[in-house]
This record gives C-alpha cells, sequence and structure tokens, in this order.
C-alpha cells in the first residue's frame, strides 16, 4: 500500500513559499505526534551510555549535549529562520545584541579592521567604539549611503562591513549589492542588520550579504513579549557562532524560541499591515504644518525612495518626523499622546513613540548625533496594528502641544 501514516508525520516544504515556511519548517514531532512545537524546558539530556556520551560530547555522533547549546525547540526556530532566509543555517542568541557581539567575537581578531555605518542603532555603535576597541578591533565610521566614503575607508586589514538597513530611526537604505562587491574586492564579510525589514522585506544574502543579523525580540516576535536574536549565514561561519555560544552561553531560553516561532507564523500578515499602516500615517504627517520633514522610504521624496523599491519588497513600519521647534517641543509632543506606548521598542501590535536622540541614540555624543542625523526635534513612531485612524486622533493630541 504507498504510503502510510508515518509517511505524514512530517511536512514535505520543498519548492514551499516564504508564508508556508514560516509555519511549518525546522518542526520534526516527536514520538507524541504534536501537532505544535513543543516547548524543551530541559538544561541536559540522557545519554544511553558513557560511550554514547562522549560520542556526543566530541561531535562524533549529532544530537542534544546541553541546552546552553543544543535545545530542540530552539533548534526548530534556528531552522526556520534558516529556511526563511535560504541560508545553510542559523544560532539563537539571547537578544539581537548578543547576535551582534557574538558575530564580532566568533568572526574578528586582534588587529582587523571594521567599517561600520554611522546609522546603526546607538547600543551597536557601542559596541564597537567601547568594547571591541578594547581587543584591538578599529572601527571607522561612514555615511550609509556615500559608496565612496565606504570604498575609502576600506584598508588592508578590513575584515567586516556592518551595516543597518533601513537604518535607526530615518530609514536610510543602503546598496546591499554594491557594499557587497566592495567586500568581496577586499575579501571581507558583508554583515547586515535586516530587524526593520525581516526575511519577508529584504532577504540580503540575495543581494550578496554574507551574514544577516536580527533582534527577534522585533517583529520576528511581533507582539513585545520577550527577547531574543537570530544569526544567519553559511554553515562555516556558523560553526564559529555555535563554538563561541557554547563557551560564552548567551544562550536563547528554549520558552522565548517558542515565543518566536509563534510570532513567524502571522509574519507576513503583519509586516503587510505595518507597511500599509506607516505609509497612510507618513502621508497624513506631511500634510502637517507642524510637522517639518518626514523620513520614511516609502515616500517618493525619500532620497533612497527608488532603491528601496528595488530591494525591498515593502517599506517597513517605522517612520520618524521633525517637528517645528526642539527637545521640549518634541517632548511637549509625546506626553500629550494618550494611546501609543511611549517606549523605545519597535515591531510590536501597539504602536510605540520615542525620542531618539535621549533613548535609543542617548548615550552618544552630540557630535555623534549630529552627524548621524539625529536630531533634538526627531520622533520616532513604529506603527503598530491599530486602526490608522486612533493612530492619527493620538498623533493629532500630540500636534496640537506644540
Amino acid at each position: 500500500m504507498a504510503g502510510s501514516n508515518d509517511d505524514r508525520l512530517d511536512s514535505d516544504l520543498e519548492g514551499a513559499h516564504l508564508d508556508t515556511l514560516a509555519v511549518r519548517a525546522g518542526q520534526l514531532r516527536t514520538m507524541e505526534t504534536e501537532h505544535g512545537e513543543p516547548i524543551f524546558t530541559t538544561s541536559s539530556y540522557v545519554f544511553r551510555s558513557a560511550a554514547d556520551a562522549a560520542a556526543r560530547f566530541s561531535g562524533e555522533d549529532p544530537g542534544n549535549v546541553y541546552s546552553r547549546y543544543t535545545n530542540p525547540t530552539v533548534r526548530t526556530l534556528e531552522e526556520r529562520m534558516a529556511a526563511l532566509e535560504g541560508a545553510e543555517q542559523a544560532v539563537a542568541m539571547a537578544s539581537g545584541m548578543a547576535g551582534i557581539l557574538g558575530v564580532c567575537m566568533a568572526l574578528l581578531t586582534s588587529g582587523d579592521h571594521v567599517v561600520v555605518s554611522r546609522s546603526v542603532f546607538g547600543t551597536t555603535t557601542t559596541i564597537f567604539t567601547r568594547y571591541l576597541k578594547r581587543f584591538g578591533v578599529e572601527t571607522t565610521f561612514v555615511d550609509l549611503t556615500d559608496i565612496a566614503g565606504w570604498q575609502q575607508a576600506m584598508t588592508a586589514r578590513t575584515a567586516m562591513l556592518f551595516v543597518e538597513t533601513p537604518s535607526n530611526p530615518l530609514s536610510e537604505v543602503a546598496d546591499l549589492k554594491q557594499l557587497s562587491q566592495l567586500a568581496r574586492q577586499h575579501d571581507a564579510m558583508l554583515v547586515v542588520d535586516n530587524t526593520f525589514c525581516t526575511p519577508i522585506l529584504q532577504r540580503p544574502m540575495e543581494l550578496g550579504a554574507d551574514i544577516v543579523v536580527y533582534s527577534a525580540t522585533k517583529y520576528l516576535d511581533g507582539q513585545g513579549r520577550c527577547m531574543g536574536g537570530l544569526v544567519v549565514g553559511r554553515a562555516e561561519q556558523m560553526k564559529e557562532m555555535v563554538a563561541y555560544l557554547r563557551a560564552a552561553g548567551p544562550t536563547l531560553s528554549p520558552f522565548n524560541a517558542w515565543v518566536i516561532l509563534k510570532g513567524l507564523e502571522t509574519l507576513r500578515l503583519r509586516m503587510q499591515a505595518h507597511c500599509d499602516a506607516a505609509k497612510q500615517l507618513a502621508l497624513w504627517l506631511q500634510q502637517q504644518p507642524k510637522v517639518e520633514r518626514v523620513h520614511y522610504s516609502g515616500l517618493p521624496e525619500h532620497p533612497q525612495h527608488e532603491l528601496a523599491s528595488q530591494q525591498q519588497r515593502g517599506y517597513g513600519g517605522v517612520i520618524a518626523f521633525e517637528v517645528a521647534g526642539a527637545k521640549a517641543e518634541a517632548w511637549r509632543f509625546i506626553d500629550a499622546t494618550r494611546m501609543i506606548s511611549i517606549t523605545a521598542n519597535l515591531g510590536d501590535t501597539k504602536s510605540t513613540i520615542t525620542h531618539p536622540a535621549t533613548t535609543t541614540h542617548g548615550r552618544l555624543s552630540q557630535e555623534e548625533r549630529d552627524r548621524s542625523g539625529i536630531r533634538d526635534n526627531l520622533i520616532r513612531v513604529a506603527v503598530g496594528l491599530e486602526t490608522v485612524e486612533d493612530i492619527i486622533a493620538d498623533l493629532e493630541r500630540g500636534l496640537a502641544a506644540v
């Protein structure tokens, strides 16, 4: 008889589209034949014999060793993200920042040089300027969109180019194909923080990136429930990431991995809704007399609108805008809102609002903020899934206070 019940326990995903992979990739059902993904809340695993334990610990035999770096729930998330990126392997970490530091610790060495966009998250800047500097890694910061500046910054010791695109919070867009070509010419890695787009809107490895990093805390979870990070790339590089994870222990918990897995199941639907609402809100903000400038790559006036249209499948859910005045006016605007959450997180079903100069980029010097375009009158809104008219009504309260 053709086929058996056992044949149906695991999904055949050959040729499957992104939506299907986001729901089903990576799941391997246990003997309980569960429909959903189980949470393996265990610190360790039992071996059949001393010889079996030795083979597992040495890597001779595959399988679980210790949940600091091998856990079935976490592995399901890793395999699902690798499938979504079209990559060989993914490694889950405790947070997005743990992932960025992990890439640097696993793949850089003392004496290396890194070129980094000025338009990265403020804490990412701190990693390079304060901590990696102590270990002999030199960093040069350049304007994200200035290809000539990237070229001039390259040296014989350049081992990595690091970029966040679209940038936080100004939605600047890097030309990933050009940067990947530059990296290859200098035998360097191109690392891309793709948190704002997710694999639904942008797949950097298809554009030449070597490694993609995520704060899974944001859109991949999508509901502000937990912390997590992911690093995706070639198996050779990810082998080093696993070795770092095994030694240093910035481990993603099985529960958080399960939460993020649940978030991935609705990722495309949410990203489309975020994009649609953000575009409508950006157009509305452009018409407000007290708004001096709107930063959103979905607007035709945005300097990289054409590039964003070419390498992304949407413009994301984050908008930044400058109100008339300075910090006092921006703070009054934020304090006058009554529905939108005042928090620096983003990628949530709930809309959030923050003042980047004193929160996400507050640890940068005034000179660094000026170079990055983080003005005192700048406000960032991460558009959630509420009805757009209700978001607008709340922002009208802010405008009335300016």
